[in-house]
C-alpha cells in the first residue's frame, strides 16, 4: 500500500543526482542568472517527483471492521477484571463515544473507553456484581479509521457467576401525541417493582431506543420487572425531573423463556457486521409499546419578565394563576400612565407604558404580585420587585419612541372565506376607528351602495379590532380608509388605503365527509395541515357522518383523541397516580382534497393506528 510513494521519492533522488551533476558544469561557465534559474527548475522537478499520492482508482471499502479476538472471551463467566479489549483488523476510531456507549446494569462510575493501536480498551473502578450479567453496548460508536464504515450493534458481556443471562425485552417507544419517534431515549427495566424506584435508584437493565423507536434490552435474567422510558435532562439514568418525559407500563414484565424468547448463543464474537435482526438473537414474540409523555407543570413561579421594547413590559407565569392573585404595579406612577393587558387564560401580563417621560426611562422598578410553589409543593402568593431594564441600539439613545405604525387586515389576503369576518390588527394598541373616515360599498356595475358596519374590540388584546358586516357570496365589495382612520395611543395614524372585496366561490374549496365507525363517547376529530397544524377541531357525540367544509385544497392528515374524561381536550399523564396519557389515533392515510371536490371517507376510530401512510388516490367516495 505504502510502495508507490517510496519509489516515486527514489526516482525523484535519481533525478536530483543527475541535476546536481550537471549544475556543477553550469556554475563553472554560465552567469549568475541562469544558474539560479536551475536551481528553481531542479527543486521544483525534485518536489512534483516526491510527492506521496494514493494510487487512483480501486472500489472503495465498505466493509465495517472486523473483530479478530477479544480478552477475555465476549460471554465470558465468573470474569472478576477490571478492564477488557476488543481488537480488529484495521485501525478504528470513536465516534460520540460518550452519548452512544452505555453499560447494562448502569455502574455508578462510567466506564474509559480509549484506543489503543487497533483495539477499543474499556476500563471500570466499580465493583462488579455477584452473579450478574453486565453487557456494554457501544451501539455504532466504533467506525473504520479510514472510510468511517461503523460497526453496528457492537456489544460486549460477561458475566460474574456461572451463567450468562440471555434473554430479551423489546418493544417500540413513541410520543403520546403525535406518536412519533422521540430520539435519545433511554429504556429502563427495574426488578424493584415499587413506584419509588423509578426516582430513586437506578434500573437493572438499561439500553436505548433507535431513531425509529425500536428498543431490545439483551442478556435479562428471568423474572418480573417495571418497563419505562426516560429522556432525561441531567444524566441520572432515573425519573428525578418533572419536566423529564417518562413512559410505563401498567403491569409488570414477565420475562421468562417459556414466553416465546429465545436464548443468544454462547459464541456471541462475529467476525462480520451482526445483521440488524437474526435468528440466534432472542426476540419477543409480542413486542411492548411505551407512550412517552410528560407531566403537566404543577409549579408555580414567575417564568419570565421582558422588556424588548422601550415601552411594553410583558410577564409570564408558569401556569394560569388560578385565585392566587397575578398583578403589576410601578410605584410612584399614576394609573393613567399605562395600561394592562392580560391573555386569555391570565397568565400573561403586558402592561404598555403611555407616558413618554416613563418609556424614555433605562431602569423602571416594578412590583408583582403571583402564586409560587416552595419545594415543599406548597403554593402561596408572594411579592417581588423586578427592575425592568431597556437599552436602545446607539443610533436610537438619543430619543426613545415608538416603532412606525401600520395596519393589517384579512382584506390584503384577496377574496374572504365564508364565515370570515374582516379583522384590522397592529403591533401597537389602537385607538377606536374614526368611522367619519372608513366607508364600505357594495358595487352593482357602476353604481356603489353604501352598506353598514360596526366595530368591535377584542376583549383580550387591544391590537385588534373587528369589523361587523354583511359579505354574500357572488358580489363585489369596495372598502376605502381615509388617512388617519387608525391610529394608536402614541398619536400615529395609518394611510388611506382602497381595496376591493369579495367572498371565495364554492367551488373554489373541496369537502371531506367522514362516515365515523366504532364510537364510544368522549372522541374529537382533528383535522390537520401536511405540516400537522390543526386546522379543524370537532368533539362528536356519535356514530356517522362528520364534515368538514370550506376547505383549502391540498394534502391533509387525521387524528382521533380518546377524550376519556370529556374535558373537550387532551390530556398527558401521571406517574403518580397511574394515569397514561389519553390515547390518540391517525387515520392511516393521507388524503387529497381537490377544489369543486366532496370526498366521503369510511373511519373506524376503534383501531389504533400510528402514522406509517399511504395517500389516498381512491376514497370510498368521491364526487
Amino acid at each position: 500500500m505504502h510502495s508507490l510513494p517510496v519509489i516515486m521519492f527514489a526516482k525523484g533522488k535519481k533525478i536530483f543526482m543527475f541535476v546536481f551533476h550537471q549544475m556543477q558544469g553550469i556554475l563553472m561557465r554560465r552567469t549568475i542568472f541562469r544558474q539560479i534559474l536551475i536551481i528553481i527548475m531542479a527543486y521544483t522537478l525534485i518536489a512534483g517527483c516526491a510527492k506521496v499520492s494514493s494510487p487512483a482508482g480501486g472500489p472503495r471499502d465498505k466493509e465495517p471492521p472486523v473483530i479478530i479476538k477479544t480478552t477475555p472471551v465476549n460471554g465470558s463467566k465468573f470474569y472478576s477484571g477490571k478492564k477488557f479489549e476488543i481488537t480488529f483488523n484495521e485501525y478504528v476510531i470513536l465516534d460520540k463515544i460518550n452519548d452512544k456507549f452505555m453499560v447494562s446494569p448502569p455502574m455508578k462510575k462510567k466506564p474509559e473507553v480509549s484506543i489503543k493501536g487497533k483495539s477499543v480498551v474499556v476500563e471500570y473502578e466499580d465493583k462488579l456484581k455477584d452473579s450478574t450479567t453486565y453487557t456494554f453496548n457501544f451501539q455504532d460508536a466504533v467506525k473504520d479509521l479510514n472510510e468511517g464504515n461503523f460497526y453496528d450493534n457492537l456489544q460486549f458481556v460477561f458475566s460474574t457467576g456461572p451463567v450468562v443471562d440471555s434473554l430479551s425485552v423489546t418493544g417500540n417507544v413513541l410520543n403520546a401525541f403525535v406518536l412519533d419517534f422521540p430520539e435519545n431515549t433511554l429504556i429502563l427495566l427495574y426488578s424493584d417493582l415499587s413506584a419509588s424506584a423509578f426516582k430513586d435508584s437506578l434500573p437493572d437493565y438499561l439500553s436505548r431506543a433507535d431513531k425509529n423507536g425500536y428498543f431490545r434490552i439483551d442478556n435479562v435474567r428471568a423474572g418480573r420487572y417495571r418497563l419505562y422510558a426516560l429522556k432525561e435532562k441531567d444524566n441520572s439514568r432515573n425519573f428525578n425531573l418533572p419536566d423529564e418525559e417518562i413512559a410505563f407500563l401498567d403491569e409488570p414484565v414477565e420475562v421468562s423463556p417459556e414466553k416465546n424468547y429465545f436464548q443468544v448463543r454462547k459464541d456471541t464474537v462475529r467476525l462480520k457486521k451482526p445483521p440488524v435482526k437474526s435468528a440466534d438473537t432472542a426476540v419477543m414474540k409480542g413486542e411492548y409499546r411505551l407512550i412517552l409523555f410528560q407531566h403537566e407543570k404543577t409549579m408555580h413561579y414567575l417564568s419570565s419578565s421582558a422588556r424588548n421594547l422601550p415601552y411594553l413590559l410583558t410577564y409570564s407565569l408558569s401556569l394560569p394563576p388560578g385565585e392566587e392573585v397575578f398583578d403589576i404595579t410601578i410605584p410612584g406612577i399614576s394609573d393613567d400612565s399605562y395600561f394592562v393587558e392580560r391573555s386569555r387564560n391570565n397568565d400573561t401580563i403586558e402592561v404598555w407604558l403611555t407616558d413618554s417621560s416613563l418609556y424614555s426611562s433605562q431602569l423602571i422598578n416594578t412590583i408583582i404580585s403571583y402564586p409560587y410553589t416552595d419545594t415543599l409543593g406548597l403554593t402561596a402568593g408572594r411579592t417581588d420587585t423586578v427592575t425592568m431594564r431597556y437599552v436602545a441600539a446607539r443610533s436610537s439613545r438619543t430619543k426613545v419612541k415608538p416603532e412606525p405604525f401600520s395596519v393589517r387586515s384579512n382584506l390584503s389576503a384577496g377574496a374572504l372565506r365564508p364565515g370570515d369576518r374582516i379583522i384590522f390588527k397592529s403591533e401597537t394598541p389602537l385607538k377606536n376607528p374614526d368611522t367619519s373616515r372608513i366607508r364600505i360599498y357594495e358595487l352593482k356595475g357602476t353604481e356603489r351602495i353604501k352598506i353598514p358596519y360596526t366595530f368591535v374590540r377584542d376583549s383580550t388584546s387591544s391590537r385588534r379590532i373587528t369589523m361587523n358586516t354583511e359579505i354574500i357570496q357572488g358580489r363585489n365589495y369596495l372598502f376605502i380608509a381615509d388617512s388617519a382612520a387608525f391610529g394608536n395611543i402614541y398619536g400615529a395614524y395609518s394611510d388611506s388605503v382602497g381595496t376591493k372585496i369579495s367572498m371565495r366561490e364554492e367551488a373554489s374549496f373541496g369537502k371531506l365527509v367522514l362516515n365515523i365507525k366504532g364510537y364510544e363517547g368522549g372522541r374529537i376529530i382533528q383535522l390537520l395541515d401536511k405540516n400537522e397544524k390543526p386546522v379543524r377541531e370537532i368533539k362528536i357525540n356519535r356514530e356517522g357522518k362528520t364534515e368538514f367544509p370550506y376547505l383549502d385544497k391540498g394534502t391533509y392528515r387525521l387524528r382521533v383523541i380518546y377524550d376519556y374524561n370529556n374535558d373537550g381536550k387532551w390530556n398527558t399523564g401521571n406517574y403518580n397516580f397511574g394515569i397514561q396519557p389519553e390515547p390518540v389515533s391517525f387515520y392511516p392515510r393521507e388524503i387529497e382534497i381537490k377544489e369543486d371536490w366532496v370526498m366521503d371517507q369510511d373511519w373506524d376510530i376503534t383501531a389504533r393506528n400510528n402514522k406509517k401512510l399511504k395517500n389516498i388516490t381512491r376514497p370510498s367516495q368521491g364526487r
